[in-house]
């Protein structure tokens, strides 16, 4: 499965996310990622082997921004791999994954034939792809996120973020927890509660079929 940390706000957001990521480390892990925004170009690392290479490869090329999404990944779908770590993005979409899409490869196969190409092996990325088609064929970010996961057949736990959207975060369940810690006009979202925790007490669980989108302070929660 994995393991999901990710801060919108106004705090240095890479350093949060660290935090979070360092907090989900009991789970049995192969790869670690980071996304951050800023402005609106999207910054991603990431590293195979454990959450230590990626804190090595940021202090080496650091990432700054108010947003970010981290990951923790075991391998399913695709070989434990840098090219398969989360996040993955496909155009303006970056996303992090937690839970298994059962009919990714019918999917993947439709996107191919439209000319998407793929750099994992993961179902994940499907999602990024799915999304992106959606976007380019005339959706906001949000209504193609909405669109894309009526398609998907499985689990999914998800964050998200787009460079057309750069203040926007969204994220998404069925059938895989997640947690929205809120605090003030930060927020934290992670796949355990523990780590939400030990930044604030008021806390939503995520119920299967809802979507959050965070902006400008804010949450709103609807169903997908």
């Amino acid at each position: 499965m994995g393991g999901i940390f990710c801060y919108i706000g106004t705090q240095k957001a890479p350093h949060i996310v660290m935090e979070g990521l360092q907090k989900l480390e009991n789970q049995d892990y192969d790869s670690a990622g980071i996304c951050s925004v800023e402005r609106n170009k999207t910054h991603i690392r990431r590293s195979k082997g454990k959450l230590e290479n990626l804190s090595r490869l940021l202090a080496a090329v650091p990432m700054w921004g108010t947003i970010a999404m981290g990951h923790l990944r075991t391998a399913t779908h695709g070989r434990a791999s840098e090219i398969n770590a989360h996040p993955h993005k496909a155009g303006p979409v970056v996303l992090v994954h937690n839970g298994a899409i059962v009919n990714f490869e019918e999917i993947k196969n439709s996107l191919q034939s439209d000319y998407h190409t793929f750099k994992s092996e993961t179902d994940s990325e499907v999602i990024a792809h799915l999304i992106e088609q959606k976007m380019y064929a005339g959706s906001g970010f949000e209504g193609a996120v909405r669109a894309a996961l009526l398609e998907l057949q499985g689990t999914f736990s998800l964050c998200l973020v787009s460079e057309t959207e750069p203040g926007t975060m969204i994220a998404a369940v069925h059938g895989s927890p997640l947690f929205v810690g809120c605090a003030g006009n930060e927020y934290f979202i992670a796949s355990e509660m523990q780590p939400v925790l030990d930044y604030t007490s008021e806390i939503i669980s995520m119920k299967d079929g809802e979507m959050a989108a965070f902006k400008d302070g804010s949450v709103r929660v609807s169903t997908i």
